[in-house]
Order: C-alpha cells, then structure tokens, then sequence
C-alpha cells in the first residue's frame, strides 16, 4: 500500500515537472487574455471564472470577439463547441496511452485535456497514469486561470485610452495565429477566404445575427472545403 502511494506521488511530481514548460508558455497568452477581457468589458470574476470553467483558449479569445460583436450566449456556446470538437479526437487517441482508471478519475482529467497537454501526455514513453496527468494537468490549469487574472488587473491599471485600444489587439492576434497555418496548408487559406465571403453574404443580408453568421459561414466553409479536397485526392488516385 505504502509503495503505491509512493509510486503515485512519484508520477504526480513527474508529471508536474512536464507541464512546468506548459505553464510557462501559457504564462503571456493567459495575461493576454485577461487584458482582452478587461478591454471587452468583462468583470474580474467573469474573467477568472471563464478560465475556470471554460478553459480552452482558442475558443476563450473566440467568445471575446462574439461578446465585442454583441452575439448572443446560444451562439457562443455553439461556435466554441465547434471549435474544440478535436478534442473528441484527442481524447480518444489518449484514452489508448492511459492505464485503465475509475470513470471519476477520467472525468477529472478529461477536462484539463488541452493541446498541450495532450503533446506531452503522448510524447510520454509507456503509458500514463492519472496520477501522471493530474500532475500535468493541474500546473498548467492553475498557471492559466491565475495569469488570466493578472493580465485583467493589469489591464485595470492601463489608462482608459490604451484599455479602448486593446480591442484591436484581439484581431491582430487572430491574424497572428491564422498566418502560420496559412504557411502550412492551403486548405486553411481556402478555408479563411471561404468563411470570409459567406459571412459577408450573410452579415449584407441583415437577416442573420452576426454570432449565427460566424458560426453558418464557418461550417459550411469546412464542409465546402472538406469535399473539394476529398473529391480532388480521390481523383488524383484514380488517376
């Protein structure tokens, strides 16, 4: 029993020690992040209980830019939704590397799955245990949720001027992390442009919320997408 525990504590500390480079990277994008939400108009508890309980950044940058667009809540759930729907895939590919635990334990690191790490969970030689990741997890949930809150005090402190100006940080960042998929793969390109020009159809039309465009532009630009590339492949095998 005793060499049990051990054995846990040993894998919480080892899994610690491999998310203290998560948290470090998180540190910047998390302050940046309560900065933002200071400028779009979110209290301190809105801020902090956002990285709380929604925990995911693409989709917490995301709702911020809904909020500043004045989109309505079913909206933001739905498009954030859409957003992190790889980590269904991430959680089944990680479900294979984990050693076979209670369903509670499961449920318990589940929700601290982020791209990151799910990087390191998997790079991890052998398998995994939740001990592991309760480890790895609760670093970089702590450093994420306390540097949101910095970043907003912070923000808080700017003067009102530079706090208004904030907002066009949020698109620059968007464009920021758009760039480097574009260099990566065309189909992203395709992608932005496509979603760009349906939600302009849809936005000159006035009869769509602008949360319902961003989210009907989006998916029917990556199932439009989806498909060319899937008929092109299939026919470049043919011959």
């Amino acid at each position: 029993m005793a060499t049990t525990t051990l054995k846990k504590q040993s894998d919480f500390l080892q899994g610690m020690q491999g998310g203290i480079s998560i948290a470090i990277g998180y540190l910047p994008v998390a302050i940046t992040f309560g900065l933002l939400a200071k400028s779009t108009g979110l209290q301190l508890y809105e801020t902090v209980l956002m990285s709380l309980i929604v925990y995911a950044g693409a989709s917490q940058y995301i709702a911020l830019s809904l909020i500043t667009a004045g989109t309505g809540v079913i909206e933001i759930i739905f498009t954030t939704f859409i957003v992190n729907i790889r980590h269904f895939l991430m959680s089944a590919s990680l479900s294979e590397k984990v050693e076979d635990e209670s369903i509670w334990k499961k449920a318990l690191y589940s929700f601290g799955l982020t791209d990151e790490t799910f990087s390191v969970a998997s790079m991890k030689d052998g398998t995994v245990n939740a001990s592991y990741l309760f480890g790895l997890m609760l670093i970089a949930y702590a450093s994420w949720v306390i540097n949101s809150g910095i970043g907003y005090i912070i923000g808080a402190s700017l003067p009102s001027t530079l706090q208004e100006s904030m907002s066009i940080a949020l698109y620059a960042m968007f464009i920021g992390l758009l760039v480097p998929s574009l260099k990566k793969q065309r189909k992203v390109l395709y992608l932005a442009v496509l979603a760009a020009v349906f939600n302009s159809i849809f936005y000159a039309t006035g009869r769509i919320s602008t949360g319902w465009s961003i989210v009907l532009s989006t998916l029917i630009s990556a199932v439009a997408v989806e498909w060319f590339y899937m008929k092109y492949e299939r026919k470049r095998e043919n011959g």
